[in-house]
């Protein structure tokens, strides 16, 4: 059974679409009611989420799991000192409990932080002791990092699955099973759309990060878009899966939480290190037939043979742009369409494409989704005329749009050009209303008097069939300012005799001849954020 009255979008072309929509946000809408409360009521058996992280036993939760578990943590919580507007963290890798330790958070009208396992002990520091955090949940490997770090945050208590790898020091410590043997009954406060729910540090990759707050309206401002890129999601007998951390955005609200919403089971399997085949046999073995996959995986799973036996029938990307040679590769051999989505940590998923509907331009990210008014602003936050370039904006006010910065009103400030909120990325839009990303901001290249953006020459380079990832950067050059410069990652056969040659004659000739790279440098991996993004800061860092 679907939950069909829960769908934003109505029926049509994405113009009719888009010229019928309206926002409808209830006044006492939150995300544990709708994610977990409201249908475990209804259907306390329905398959929430199927838990793949013990080998030896697959776990389904349903609906009724999840809140009866979600219930008891918060009881919990509350008698450990926490309460409406605190800040608690969530420490853990891709399973269920990370789901029912939110739901559990949102309940006491306080603020989720989820942060990713493999952070080290800097970056932790940094965001608990930024955000106030005074709980952490987390898994038991994550006990050490905790206890180094814990005199210098507000950290006054941890609530840890396995606690077999040793107490705390200065910190209560509590074991995640009896925590949740709590019984007491809470009286909750009552939660509205614009009340705080989830504080999401940004990547970092321009000055330090910085916790994006969200209220519980933001999952509203999500669903259009999931609804488009799933090709009408939720249809019968949809399964969810995304190999991307719930720590980020992109995991959390671009699948988990919208799947949970819609009454789709979720897949629960934390990937330590991405494996192309391994990711195949899930889909294959549990049905998946919705998935939000990145660009890096989508490009690792082009280099091996797509399995027979696979039910996707939609996939969804962002991070970065897709090129040409990507969706057709996934129309033609992954055998589902490739929609793209774009947004970010502070406004997400604001530009999606719909193969259904016939919205997918190659070389573009897609159009405005229903709901959402975009706009190309010059320097001076003037909006520009169709096909030039600028910087991508976002009118406020907007239900997925962050609340602010926490603790830092003057960047919020910042962030604004009056009613648009600047997005730091720059980009055109074509006459067609096709939104094409051009470039971070800090990321251009300045070459002989061209400003280059590095995605149109990655695409092109990625693709050559010996070539599995590449990224553009500007290094210094006495004459031209900065010389266009690849790193490129090679496939393990690859023939290196005469291919750097033939790279830069095809970027000249796909592209253009002054965006050709002038140097390659062939490595054995790119660094990226935690969340996948290349960074190409320390790329010319290193020089």
């Amino acid at each position: 059974m679907l939950l069909n009255n829960r769908r934003t979008l109505g029926l049509g072309s994405w113009d009719d679409i888009n010229s019928n929509f309206h926002w409808d946000i209830p006044d006492a809408f939150s995300i544990h009611e709708s994610c977990c409360d409201s249908l475990a009521r209804a259907d306390p058996n329905r398959t929430a989420i199927i838990d793949l992280n013990d080998a030896e036993n697959r776990r389904i939760w349903t609906y009724g799991d999840l809140k009866d578990a979600s219930d008891r943590l918060a009881a919990k919580l509350a008698g450990i000192g926490v309460g409406q507007g605190d800040r608690v963290a969530i420490l853990m890798s891709q399973r269920a409990e990370v789901l029912v330790a939110h739901f559990a958070i949102m309940k006491l009208g306080a603020i989720a932080l989820p942060l990713f396992t493999l952070f080290g002990e800097d970056a932790l520091k940094y965001r608990l002791s930024d955000s106030g955090a005074i709980v952490a949940i987390c898994e038991g490997a994550s006990l050490a990092k905790l206890n180094a770090i814990a005199p210098d945050t507000s950290l006054r208590a941890v609530i840890a699955t396995d606690i077999a790898t040793g107490g705390m020091e200065g910190l209560r410590l509590f074991d995640w099973n009896t925590a949740m043997s709590a019984e007491n009954q809470l009286e909750l406060p009552r939660i509205g759309p614009e009340d705080p729910a989830v504080l999401i540090y940004t990547s970092g990759t321009t000055g330090s990060p910085k916790g994006a707050l969200h209220a519980h309206r933001f999952l509203i401002g999500h669903l259009p878009s999931v609804e488009m890129v799933f090709e009408g999601f939720p249809k019968n007998g949809d399964v969810a899966w995304t190999p991307a951390d719930w720590a980020w955005i992109g995991g959390l609200m671009d699948l988990a939480m919208p799947a949970l919403y819609f009454g789709v089971p979720l897949v629960a399997c934390r990937m330590r290190k991405f494996d192309a085949d391994a990711a195949y046999q899930l889909l294959r073995d549990e049905g998946v037939t919705v998935s939000f996959l990145p660009p890096t995986a989508l490009k690792l799973m082009r280099q091996v043979t797509v399995p027979e036996g696979l039910k996707l029938r939609a996939v969804s990307s962002g991070g970065e742009s897709l090129g040409a040679d990507l969706l057709e590769w996934g129309r033609d051999d992954l055998g589902a369409p490739i929609n793209e989505l774009y947004g970010q940590t502070e406004c997400n998923l604001v530009v999606s494409s719909c193969a259904g509907l016939g919205v997918q331009k190659a070389g573009t990210m897609g159009r405005p989704v229903p709901g959402h008014q975009l706009t190309i602003l010059d320097g001076a936050g003037n909006e520009m005329p169709r096909g030039e370039n600028g910087e991508i904006a976002i009118r406020s006010p907007d239900p997925v749009m962050f609340l602010g910065y926490w603790s830092q009103p003057e960047k919020t400030k910042e962030k604004f050009a009056g009613d648009w909120l600047r997005t730091g990325d720059l980009g055109f839009q074509d006459d067609d209303g096709y939104v094409t990303y051009v470039s971070r901001d800090d990321d251009i290249i300045t070459s002989a008097g061209y400003r280059i953006g590095p995605t149109e020459i990655e695409n092109c380079l990625t693709g050559d069939p010996d070539v599995i990832m590449a990224a553009v950067v500007g290094l210094p050059d006495p004459v031209r300012t900065e010389a266009v410069t690849a790193f490129v990652v090679l496939r393990s056969d690859a023939q290196k005799d005469g291919l750097e040659d033939r790279l830069k004659d095809r970027v000249a000739s796909r592209v253009s001849p002054h965006m050709a790279p002038r140097e390659f440098r062939f490595v054995d991996s790119l660094p990226t954020t935690a969340t996948g993004k290349v960074m190409r800061r320390a790329l010319r860092d290193a020089g």
